[in-house]
């Protein structure tokens, strides 16, 4: 059975979610366009500091008044289970909604965004009553205790390129914990966040403990960021985003900030692996997922010189199979660029590193397709100085640029990019080398014999340098929202 669908019949809503309510209020009037065909679905209005203050104050009153974060944290666990539920329940109903309004294919938020988001909720259900403390060894007369306690008010930006599953590993994790929420999800991709928040409402949570406001980073994000009553702060972004978020924080009283930025990961192939077939596979998934738009995207890849050809021409071939299509047709294997500004960005940077001395091995160009959306051609270069912007910034598509070596330390040090530090992957048939190899390549996350995050939510993520800093996922996941209060009790 076909997973099709027509995207003109969804319901689709911009409005925030303020106290479980929704709130239709704001500035500007922001269109909003589906990626596939650039067609308009509706507008968003930008709601700037009234409304940030607003949502922002409803969550004060609702953590004040319900009780949230000193409630039995089994209490919060059957909350988040419920919603947990919900989410899987509509399971069409978001996929579609994901789909239609995103980059993302309806078989994949079909059979991995939305199960996922829901996994992931109950993945941090689980670890509410699990949040421990410590007794310090202390004399006689004396004990101490290092007890966790949430924030308060977290302020959550969201990227577009997975608007749902972001928006749930940082709420999630963020409510069990015992903090509110406020989100702002990305103006290109704002409705399954709205459609969360209403949901985890429906399954008990306490309204205004999870609000979303819409509108757009500079004015919206930033007034959410400064907020006096915001107490930690987590974003998904761009590196210079990030940088603008942290001199926000700063702004109002210096205040935690978890940061997921871009990423340049490498895909290191060793000289031992025998069959390159599988290696391929996962090269090719590594920087096509998501048509590049992924920040761990496996963009370099660092091969034997005497492989390299043969590699290549292997990863050409499954990329050239990638089927373009609109996101709501079942069979679309080739995601569409998520807005013409980003596409157009995606070409220029091309043709600055093919003017600095790159050379196109296949694609480089759009894919014509039947609809106005813009698809880029899965894309692979060679001879991509380490001077051309080609190799300083992320293409966030379609492109891989390849990196021969000529013997193994070589390699590892061509891993090791001098700005980011996110993530990457190393393939190898030694066993030594599997464990020896990713301690030396500075990365959030190595894998190996694959590449790109896989099922399970136990596992944290996050980068070093100008990847950001900060783990989502994983107890790690978890620790980042909540604060360590020592107590020193003397009763000698």
């Amino acid at each position: 059975m076909s997973d099709s669908f027509d995207p003109n019949t969804l319901d689709v809503s911009a409005d925030h979610v303020i106290a479980g309510c929704r709130v239709a209020r704001g500035g500007a009037e922001v269109p909003v366009l589906r990626p596939s065909d650039h067609a308009g679905i509706g507008v968003i209005r930008d709601a700037g500091e009234a409304i940030v203050d607003e949502a922002v104050r409803a969550a004060d009153v609702a953590l004040r008044s319900s009780g949230w974060a000193s409630a039995n944290p089994l209490e919060r666990a059957a909350v988040l289970r419920r919603w947990a539920d919900l989410v899987e329940a509509r399971r069409i109903e978001l996929a579609r909604l994901e789909s239609a309004t995103s980059t993302r294919p309806i078989a994949e938020t079909l059979a991995r965004d939305v199960i996922r988001a829901a996994g992931a909720i109950r993945y941090f259900a689980e670890f509410a009553d699990k949040i421990e403390g410590t007794v310090v060894g202390t004399g006689p007369d004396d004990t101490c205790m290092v007890v966790a306690e949430p924030y308060g008010i977290v302020a959550s930006i969201t990227a577009w390129n997975f608007p749902l599953i972001n928006a749930v590993w940082k709420s999630a994790p963020a409510l069990a914990a015992g903090n509110a929420v406020v989100l702002k999800p990305s103006e290109l991709t704002p409705f399954s966040a709205a459609r969360l928040a209403e949901l985890a409402v429906e399954a008990g949570l306490p309204a205004g403990l999870f609000n979303v406001v819409q509108g757009l980073g500079a004015t919206t994000g930033s007034a959410l960021v400064r907020h006096p009553l915001v107490r930690k702060v987590t974003f998904t972004g761009s590196t210079a985003t990030g940088a603008r978020i942290m001199a926000d924080a700063a702004a109002t009283g210096t205040k935690p900030v978890t940061l997921e930025l871009g990423g340049k990961s490498p895909q290191l192939v060793l000289e031992d692996v025998r069959d390159l077939g599988p290696v391929a596979t996962h090269v090719a998934n590594g920087f096509l997922a998501n048509a590049g738009q992924v920040c761990t995207a496996g963009s370099r890849l660092i091969v034997p010189r005497r492989r390299a050809d043969e590699l290549i021409e292997r990863v050409a071939g499954l990329a050239a199979a990638r089927r373009p299509g609109p996101t709501w047709e079942d069979g679309s294997t080739l995601s569409p660029i998520v807005s013409e500004r980003q596409a157009q960005r995606i070409e220029r940077l091309l043709a600055e590193t093919l003017a600095a001395g790159a050379e196109v091995v296949t694609g480089g160009r759009r894919v014509s397709t039947r609809n106005a959306g813009a698809t880029f051609e899965p894309t692979i270069l060679r001879n991509v100085g380490e001077d051309s912007v080609g190799f300083r910034e992320e293409f966030f598509g379609p492109v891989l640029a390849v990196y021969p070596y000529d013997d193994e330390e070589q390699g590892i040090a061509m891993a090791n990019h001098p700005l980011y530090a996110l993530a990457a992957s190393v393939y190898t048939d030694d066993a030594r080398k599997a464990l020896a190899v990713p301690r030396r390549i500075e990365a959030g996350t190595v894998w190996i014999n694959t590449h790109g995050r896989q099922p399970g939510y136990g596992h944290p993520q996050g980068g070093f340098n100008h990847s950001g800093f900060g783990k989502e996922m994983g107890r790690a996941g978890l620790e980042s929202f909540v604060r360590r209060k020592t107590l020193w009790h003397s009763h000698g």
